[in-house]
């Protein structure tokens, strides 16, 4: 008799919490990883993995900037989509608070 996989209800990663605060503070706004990371004080090894999967998991959507000045390369500018900010109610994630998401670790 086979047994069928219990469901994973996985709560997102203290880092992804951060992150999602840092994203809903400006929900409909593109931002640059610098910035993100700024606000959200992760370091660039977590933060752009997690932005990566994220992306893929239709929580954040991203494209490319063109530079704003001559010379300068082309940027990705990310922002939560609708799914994500669905998410960001469902936790509670605190996006006027830095580094301080809705749910304990």
């Amino acid at each position: 008799m086979l047994k069928k996989p219990m469901p994973r209800d996985r709560r997102p990663s203290k880092q992804m919490r951060a992150l999602l605060g840092a994203l809903a503070a400006r929900p409909r706004e593109w931002r640059y990883g610098y910035d993100i990371m700024k606000e959200s004080g992760l370091l660039s090894g977590t933060l752009y993995p997690l932005l990566i999967r994220m992306t893929e998991q239709g929580l954040v959507e991203a494209e490319w900037h063109d530079p704003v000045k001559p010379g300068r390369p082309a940027r990705h500018a990310y922002r939560l989509t609708t799914t994500g900010l669905a998410l960001v109610q469902s936790i509670e994630v605190d996006p006027s608070s830095p580094n301080a998401p809705g749910l304990p670790a």
